[in-house]
């Protein structure tokens, strides 16, 4: 296959010496020669592209105690792609176009600097680290999700230890819930080391730095500028999560009839990670759970298609709901699916399925939106004018970005009362509906421009000792979210860090959530103020075709375009937390009203 892409630049070339032929410039005969093997490279790319995909998709949604030849399918799929787009014959004919680059076109770069970057994780000059880490991937991946959670010595769902953490006031059985959740990272750490060194390993050979260098290239910026715009994140929105932090020690403190802790203990918050707080306010009067149980877990997923369709685009494939996993195994299934929601685009065109869990209640209702996202963006840029090797978001926070705004419009008042998930004289109070917000949006940044990256930095950049893994991520915790183990210590017989999805198997880039909500404020606050005139805390994005065309001009272009250019192109701005400040402005006014007299334990700068 490599030979065949090699010779067709040197075939074109002899056509072209036919004296009969008329005159063709350098530059025209480059862009010829280029196209050709793009051409040729796409072809093989999106065919093994989809073998892997499937492949993976089998993996993650039917795991079976003992099932090897699973696995072995999809590494050999795995490797298959790896070595295609790690082919040093791909490698030096993208290198040879490139050295000429201002004789090609802009959109031939970018394609070009696409297969550079595609070889970079698995480059055949490393065939041997490739190899091993497939399968180290392979393996992750099926100890992850094969995982069987216990508490008191009986098998649990994570959706059965998220209940706990949302809903408990004992603290003794939140402490044996979180505890359960953790007990996978131990199981995960030798895995996490040899993983780390094979990725390191594997990207250095083709001139990468680490792999953490490597996920950040992708935005077109180094590691320090990316390592700055995140901690400059933190710090923009840093007083508005003190108040939070401040706030959430005095709120949980009296839930649990305990004395005030200097710190959050981790056990206390209704998440695992403590990513996300928002159970703690319920907000009655956007209150929703009810009818949506009511409805059912399909209807949910109609009524999110439909969202879309409103903003003018097309229906689904049929093929999505056959072909996606959607919901809960069936009572007594003989196997095990992953558990993380996500959207996959299966052979970069038309096949287009989610893996779900879903249940009727208002957390999976805006998952469900979320998720949609992801799959409208990934229909909005498969297009004849947007290359198969270039259909991605215009970078990786964008996708993020896309799919949580529309799950921030999924709750807003106006358009739930529009959909009969409300009673019509439901009467709400703004103040908790933001709180709620802010539980979400705002405390997750620390966590992910904090916590996570500054982990996998360490990890990656700066090969962190696995006999500090558990102490470098509780240290981290602690500075970034002001949080600590329900223990005085955390040792290292656990890895909390690996309990996490995105460590094994969506490595070194989890800035990308945080960096979606800096941007979907932005993008919503352009929605709400400018194209519906509408309070931004009290908007309908439902039925508004412009609301469409606007986030249709951010997703068609998929990656043929400048991140920057782009945002500055449509909001006139580049990228700020101005607007997710102005957003929360409102709650910062109560929050200092309320937490007026209590101590604040966290620095007033990070």
């Amino acid at each position: 296959m490599n030979k065949t892409l090699i010779l067709l630049p040197a075939l074109w070339l002899v056509a072209c010496n036919n004296s009969t032929q008329p005159e063709v410039s350098i530059s025209d005969k480059l862009q010829t020669e280029t196209d050709s093997f793009l051409t040729a490279y796409t072809a093989e790319f999106q065919k093994l592209y989809y073998a892997s995909a499937l492949a993976e998709w089998e993996l993650n949604t039917h795991i079976v105690e003992g099932d090897t030849l699973t696995s072995k399918k999809a590494e050999e799929a795995g490797e298959a792609f790896a070595a295609f787009t790690g082919s040093e014959a791909n490698i030096k004919a993208a290198q040879k176009y490139l050295e000429q680059k201002e004789e090609l076109t802009d959109l031939q770069v970018r394609q070009l600097d696409a297969v550079l970057y595609a070889a970079g994780a698995n480059p055949q000059v490393a065939a041997d680290i490739v190899k091993q880490k497939i399968k180290a991937e392979t393996e992750q991946t099926k100890k992850l999700f094969g995982f069987d959670f216990k508490i008191n010595g009986q098998s649990v769902s994570t959706n059965e230890i998220d209940g706990i953490l949302e809903e408990s006031t004992d603290l003794k059985e939140r402490l044996a819930a979180w505890e359960a959740s953790k007990e996978v990272g131990a199981e995960l750490k030798g895995g996490l080391e040899n993983l780390r060194d094979l990725r390191n390993k594997s990207v250095q050979a083709l001139g990468y730095e680490d792999y953490f260098n490597f996920q950040v290239s992708e935005y077109g910026m180094s590691t320090q500028e990316m390592l700055d715009l995140n901690h400059q994140s933190i710090a923009d929105i840093w007083p508005l999560f003190r108040e939070l932090h401040t706030w959430a020690r005095y709120e949980l403190a009296e839930k649990y009839d305990q004395p005030v802790p200097e710190y959050l203990p981790a056990h206390w918050l209704p998440n695992r990670w403590g990513q996300e707080w928002s159970p703690m306010v319920k907000a009655d009067g956007l209150n929703f759970d009810a009818a949506l149980e009511a409805k059912g877990s399909e209807w949910i997923i109609k009524e999110g298609e439909d969202f879309y369709r409103s903003l003018g685009y097309g229906k689904l494939p049929e093929t999505f709901y056959t072909k996606s996993s959607l919901y809960p195994l069936p009572e007594g299934a003989d196997y095990k699916k992953n558990n993380h929601a996500s959207a996959w685009h299966m052979d970069l065109e038309n096949d287009l399925r989610s893996l779900m869990s879903v249940e009727p209640n208002t957390r999976w209702w805006n998952t469900v939106l979320h998720e949609l996202g992801h799959i409208y963006y990934y229909q909005a840029y498969s297009t004849d004018t947007v290359p198969v090797i270039l259909r991605g978001g215009a970078n990786r926070a964008y996708h993020e970005a896309i799919g949580t705004l529309i799950g921030l419009a999924s709750m807003q008042k106006p358009f739930l009362l529009q959909k009969g998930l409300l009673p019509k004289d439901v009467e709400s109070d703004e103040i908790q509906t933001l709180l709620k917000e802010a539980l979400d949006y705002i405390v997750i940044m620390p966590w992910a421009s904090g916590v996570m990256t500054d982990f996998e930095h360490a990890l990656y950049s700066e090969n962190l000792s696995v006999d500090q893994f558990n102490q470098k991520w509780w240290e981290l915790k602690k500075k970034y979210q002001g949080i600590i183990p329900p223990a005085e210590k955390r040792g290292e017989e656990y890895c909390d860090a690996a309990s996490k999805t995105h460590i094994n198997n969506d490595a070194a880039q989890y800035y990308d959530y945080a960096l979606a909500n800096v941007l979907l404020f932005q993008f919503h606050m352009h929605i709400a103020k400018n194209i519906l005139k509408q309070d931004p805390h009290n908007s309908n994005y439902y039925g508004s075709k412009e609301t469409g065309q606007f986030l249709l001009a951010l997703m068609a272009p998929g990656a043929t375009v400048d991140w920057k250019e782009n945002l500055q192109e449509n909001l006139g701005e580049g990228i700020s937390a101005k607007a997710i400040l102005e957003y929360f402005n409102p709650l910062m006014a109560w929050l200092k009203t309320e937490n007026e007299g209590r101590e604040h334990t966290l620095p007033e700068t990070v």
